[in-house]
């Protein structure tokens, strides 16, 4: 019964994080998104913004941990859930795990970068003085056919842009 109900949470915080990914995409930007929970509460959200605030660090997880940081006052997310439609990259993972991020839920495997598992697992790495749970797989398909249809659209564009441009 306990089960049930934690997938049920752990649903309804990953549709917040889909709705930020959502938010990035009306942007143009690659549709990540996250939120931070605490306490049954959300008190962080961030959504991908490397593209339209020239920065590289400008992650969902990155956004939504400092402002979960400020909403605190504390660095320490202690007894905190981040909630992420993307497997974490390495710079995102390290910051967890800096964080004390309590819990990581992600959606969808990161095959390119995925530090919480995929490539290696950064977030429960032994030598390091913290280490988080980890939750896969919540809502993966919705998750994975946000990026899946993203860049097929994109890819889409760039094909008649480069067939409009063999016309002229």
């Amino acid at each position: 019964m306990e089960r049930i109900s934690s997938m049920n949470d752990h649903e309804r915080w990953m549709e917040e994080a889909i709705r930020e990914a959502a938010k990035a995409e009306a942007l143009r930007e690659v549709p990540i998104g996250a939120v931070i929970v605490k306490d049954g509460q959300i008190i962080g959200r961030g959504h991908n913004l490397r593209e339209t605030s020239l920065d590289p660090t400008a992650h969902a997880e990155m956004i939504a941990i400092r402002e979960a940081s400020e909403s605190l006052g504390a660095w320490r997310l202690l007894d905190c859930t981040l909630y992420v439609t993307l497997e974490p990259c390495p710079m995102c993972a390290g910051a967890i795990v800096q964080s004390r991020v309590k819990t990581v839920v992600y959606g969808t495997p990161d095959p390119k970068a995925g530090c919480a598992g995929t490539l290696m697992n950064l977030i429960q790495e032994d030598r390091f003085n913290h280490r988080a749970e980890l939750i896969d797989g919540v809502l993966r398909e919705r998750c994975a056919a946000l990026l899946t249809d993203f860049f097929r659209k994109l890819r889409g564009k760039a094909a008649a842009a480069a067939a409009d441009s063999a016309e002229s």
